[in-house]
């Protein structure tokens, strides 16, 4: 499998593209289709750009993804398509198609838009979606393509959501972001930014505008902590916090922008999956020499993707595996100056046959440390309820959605990581269920 050169993203070659697209074997009933949470006709795809026949391989795609320069960089094919290839049960699961490369470069080799679809089409109809992120846009592309009238509200002062501030420039450059929020605008996209839906406007206030119906794609940004000793010390950071000063209010570049970000010479991040390994890449290239990832259990139970692992390690990230956090330490001014760990090993249940973690009794030990960058997840904002008291939430705060992703409120839909997805594809999956929904709902 070719692995994308995530140092810095490089587009393949057509040289290497042709390679891969020449192993699919174009099979009768396709996993791979399956595979993918949107179920793009990925054989069909692959058939016609072996024919050089590139439009009409992105027309298939974009059938089904509506971002995939997008998506073919930050999707995790080799836990869906790419692990259904029938290359990988031929080949020890190391041969699959570069399916999210294929699409990445068929995607930022062509140029489609489709006004056309639109323009003889228009419908008096207006909806908005809150939250910009990869739920909030791809909703609004298809009701775009529709032909409603389309508003966009975005709290931050730029539009993307976690498309800009969650995921670093080296992985996701902001030039092909900006490429597909400027197909949208040529669609018809509104936007209004800095505009806290909740706050400056409430949901009845947007049914009052002429708003027939509303979907809530706000993302999940509100950190997971240990709740262990010492977590207020100065210096520690949450995963989130830190990548949107880094990404989306430039702190890198201060003091022309006016967000410092402190940097520590030795430098802990504790997490498994992709934003801690997002936090320890962006925190080397700030100029960091020494970063520990600290993870609890295995590096083979890492959620995060094998290339950024591979990355990560090779740029000079030290990953410390089957070690837990126990509490932070902190000096006469408040600032973390270590931390404290324990080992774990792992026991296989001989019911279940599943691992199991555990600690090993006197195992604690003490990593230096003057910054630590916390990677444990994220639940949503409990802003959610300052929408609507009549929202309903479960215990965590995830929005309930019905079969149609309507929520308690009549009209009212919502999708993303507001309602528990976990990647940037489920999302759009989500969305394109929940535009269809909001079409069906207002005819």
């Amino acid at each position: 499998m070719l692995k994308k050169n995530n140092k810095n993203t490089k587009k393949p070659t057509l040289h290497e593209m042709l390679i891969e697209a020449k192993k699919c074997l174009q099979c009768k009933n396709p996993p791979c289709i399956k595979g993918c949470p949107i179920e793009v006709n990925i054989p069909m795809f692959i058939k016609y750009f072996l024919e050089s026949n590139l439009q009409k391989a992105i027309k298939i795609i974009k059938q089904k993804n509506n971002f995939p320069t997008i998506s073919g960089i930050v999707c995790p094919q080799e836990k869906q398509c790419e692990k259904f290839c029938i290359l990988n049960k031929k080949n020890n699961n190391n041969m699959s198609v570069s399916i999210g490369n294929l699409e990445y470069y068929i995607a930022s080799s062509t140029t489609i838009i489709e006004p056309h679809l639109i323009k003889n089409n228009k419908k008096n109809i207006k909806i908005a979606i809150i939250g910009s992120g990869p739920a909030g846009l791809t909703c609004t592309y298809d009701l775009l393509k529709v032909g409603y009238d389309v508003t966009v509200y975005e709290s931050l002062h730029s539009i993307g959501g976690v498309l800009r501030y969650g995921i670093p420039e080296f992985r996701l450059p902001k030039k092909i972001l900006e490429r597909e929020i400027n197909n949208l605008k040529k669609l018809g996209m509104n936007i209004v930014l800095n505009t806290f839906i909740g706050r400056t406007k409430s949901l009845q206030e947007l049914f009052d505008d002429g708003y027939k119906s509303i979907f809530i794609a706000t993302g999940a940004g509100l950190p997971v902590l240990p709740k262990i000793s010492g977590e207020n010390l100065n210096h520690i950071y949450s995963s989130n916090e830190f990548l949107v000063r880094i990404n989306l209010m430039h702190s890198y570049k201060f003091p022309n922008y006016d967000t410092p970000i402190y940097k520590g010479k030795n430098v802990v991040v504790i997490g498994g999956g992709n934003t801690a390994i997002d936090s320890s890449r962006t925190i080397l290239r700030s100029g960091v020499n020494n970063v520990k990832l600290i993870y609890r259990k295995s590096e083979n139970e890492m959620s995060a993707r094998k290339e950024g692992i591979f990355h990560a390690k090779h740029e000079g990230v030290e990953f410390i595996t089957l070690t837990e956090l126990v509490k932070f330490i902190g000096d006469e001014n408040g600032n973390v100056k270590a931390i404290e760990c324990v080992k774990n090993k792992i026991i296989m249940s001989i019911n279940s046959n599943e691992k199991q973690f555990k600690k090993i009794v006197g195992s604690n030990h003490i990593i230096k440390t003057d910054m630590v960058i916390l990677a444990l997840g994220l639940h949503p904002n409990p802003t959610i309820s300052l929408l609507s008291k009549k929202i309903n939430t479960d215990s965590l705060g995830y929005v309930i959605i019905d079969d149609n992703f309507m929520t308690s409120i009549s009209g009212v839909f919502a999708g993303g990581d507001i309602v528990g997805g976990s990647t940037v594809i489920e999302a759009m999956g989500m969305a394109k269920k929940a535009a269809k929904a909001i079409v069906k709902f207002i005819c």
